[in-house]
């Protein structure tokens, strides 16, 4: 290719034309080569494009995207100046040194922007896939670009300098103290990013609370500095990664999967309204449907007789039980906890189904409002303590 180069321009210019006029002439050929060695490959690559967009995966459609063919197209050029270049101007190396140099930090520079394109591919890629959605680490993949682009600096430096790169990473190693202060943050970063990928115990999407430090929300990105949370009032707290792994946090995402979301509250009974029920009062019950069918008979027969409590928390849990949005494959139960200066707490522990923020709220609420309004069925009575208008409504004032 060379010797054709050199035959054209002998062709056009005559033997006593002047070195340098020559020395153009045969750097233009090789610039025409270039441009079309880029035209070329350019099409071959958008050809190679519509077979890829065809075929029925779509790995090869995220990974072989146009910015990545343009980014090849684009080194092609420059690969053929750096091929012509020695072999057109062997007799005189030194007088397109300058062109060498240009040429080969062009490369590089191309090198390391198709490398760094294929990273964002991938990363943008995994995102895509719900089930490859936990590797997608920001931090990971920036640390993966930093040190392309670290490497890319370290061989541009030798090649303006004339050494090798091992000789600069010598020299880096000296000030490795230095260089490991000024980089503190990223090194503590990029440890705890994989740490955390490592055990899963963070990624993008979760809820996360760490109340020593006001969080409390929907993580939006995890980078190889930052962790930024997007907090329920709509605040985003940053916070850097390391301190996940130093501090402890809460993390609902297991809530979230496991199917049923917890449900712990009290109701306080006023004490002086547990009692045993007459015949009477279990007959209506019954009638009522207050009684399980399950439990009717067991219930009459009762040694003792029947407390309105216990009869209570029968019915409640049978109703936990048997409500649609309840789960009733996880702990499930309605107990009686140490008597309080408020009443007698009565616990309900169950799991609802829904454990989206809003429905789940709402769900809760039903349940405790038909809780609340049952209990008078029963002949108690709700503790609370006494405001202006019950002791006036008593004709204390």
């Amino acid at each position: 290719m060379s010797d054709s180069i050199k035959e054209i321009v002998g062709t056009i210019a005559p033997e006593t034309l002047h070195p340098h006029l020559a020395s153009v002439l045969l750097l233009s050929g090789i610039a025409i080569v270039a441009v079309i060695a880029y035209f070329v490959t350019k099409g071959v690559l958008m050809m190679f494009e519509k077979v890829i967009l065809r075929s029925p995966t779509d790995w090869d459609d995220d990974m072989l995207n146009p910015r990545l063919m343009r980014a090849v197209s684009q080194l092609a050029p420059a690969l053929v100046v750096s091929w012509l270049l020695p072999q057109t101007f062997a007799d005189s190396p030194a007088s397109v040194k300058w062109i060498d140099v240009v040429t080969s930090l062009y490369i590089l520079w191309a090198i390391v922007r198709i490398v760094v394109i294929i990273i964002d591919n991938l990363y943008k890629a995994l995102l895509r896939r719900d089930n490859l959605k936990a590797y997608a680490i920001t931090g990971i993949f920036q640390m993966f670009k930093l040190i392309m682009i670290g490497i890319g600096v370290i061989i541009a430096v030798s090649i303006l300098i004339g050494k090798t790169p091992i000789a600069i990473l010598t020299a880096l190693g000296a000030s490795a103290a230095v260089l490991s202060l000024v980089f503190k943050d990223t090194i503590l970063g990029l440890v705890a990013g994989i740490q955390l990928t490592a055990n899963k115990m963070l990624q993008r999407g979760d809820w996360i609370a760490m109340p020593n430090r006001d969080l409390n929300g929907e993580v939006i990105d995890v980078s190889l500095t930052t962790v930024k949370v997007r907090n329920w009032d709509n605040s985003v707290t940053t916070v850097p990664p390391y301190s996940l792994i130093t501090d402890s946090f809460r993390n609902y995402r297991p809530m979230q999967i496991s199917g049923g979301r917890r449900v712990d509250r009290s109701i306080y009974i006023d004490i002086n309204t547990v009692r045993l029920v007459s015949d009477d009062e279990l007959s209506r019950l019954c009638e009522d449907g207050l009684v399980p069918d399950d439990n009717g008979d067991d219930v009459r027969n009762r040694r003792g007789g029947n407390v309105n409590l216990r009869l209570l928390r029968d019915y409640l849990e049978w109703y936990l039980r048997t409500h649609p949005e309840v789960n009733a494959d996880m702990t499930l139960m309605v107990r009686q906890m140490a008597p309080t200066q408020s009443g007698l707490p009565v616990q309900l522990y169950f799991f609802i189904r829904e454990t989206a923020w809003v429905k789940y709220e709402h769900i809760q609420a039903d349940i405790f409002d038909y809780v609340y309004a049952v209990v008078r069925k029963f002949g108690l009575a709700i503790f609370q303590t006494p405001s202006g208008t019950d002791i006036s409504g008593r004709g204390l004032l």
